[in-house]
Order: structure tokens, then sequence, then C-alpha cells
């Protein structure tokens, strides 16, 4: 029994930073808390990877602005930055080479830049030049 409460506790740690890394802490860190305020250390462990998956769902458009701005985005016709290798999430653009523009208000998205990357519009943190989402 403690062999396994002690692997479900690693796995879920495991879990929980895999997402934690990959900008997600947001989902994880609310699970853990909520799952420690019911059931203690294992509950915030098991908590903290499903809030993480959940928060996976939750992009910053949201889905209803979605849509709206891949059309802007695409309306817009930037051209677009040949980055070599995959785009994602966490991705840093490099300094030279790359346009950034303003989001529209109507968005509201404040503090954040977009850019059109292998023919994709991407949000950009502009302090970091980090990818934050991309919109297919």
């Amino acid at each position: 029994m403690l062999i396994r409460i002690v692997t479900a506790v690693g796995f879920a740690l495991g879990a929980g930073s895999a997402l934690h890394a990959q900008g997600l802490a947001r989902g994880a860190q609310d699970g853990a808390e909520r799952g420690g305020n019911i059931a203690g250390p294992l509950g915030a462990a098991v908590g903290s990877a499903i809030g993480g998956a959940v928060g996976t769902a939750n992009e910053i458009l949201g889905i209803d602005r979605r849509e709206r701005f891949r059309i802007y985005a695409r309306g817009e016709r930037r051209p677009s930055f040949a980055h070599a290798g995959p785009i994602g999430v966490g991705t840093v653009l490099p300094v030279n080479g790359v346009v950034y523009y303003d989001v529209p208000p109507e968005f509201a998205l404040k503090g954040l830049n977009y850019t059109i990357v292998n023919d994709h519009p991407v949000l950009v943190d502009p302090a970091t030049r980090r990818i934050v989402e991309v919109i297919d």
C-alpha cells in the first residue's frame, strides 16, 4: 500500500513538474492547493497533476476569441518569419528578424504582441520573446 502511495505521489509530482515547465503552473498550483485542503499531501500531489492538465485547456484567448483572432491576424497579411524546427508554447524567438505587432484592444491581451511564425499567428511575451500561444 505504501509503495502505491509513494508511486502515485512520485508520478503526480513528475507530471506536475513537467506541466510547470511548459508554463501551465497556474492550474497545477490551484489543484495542489485544493487537493491539499481536502486530502493533505497526497491530495496536493494528485490535485497538482489534475489541475495542471485542466489548465492546458484554458488558452489565453479562450475558445470564443481564438477564431476571431486567427481571422484578424490572417487578414492583416503580415509576413511570416521562417523558424527552423517546430514552434510551440515556450519557444523563444530570436532577437533579430522577427517583427512584432500590437494586439488590438478588443482582444484584451495587454502586455502581449503577436507575430506570424511558419505561417501561424502566435502570441508572444515581448519581454522574453517567448511564444505563449499558437493560433492554429
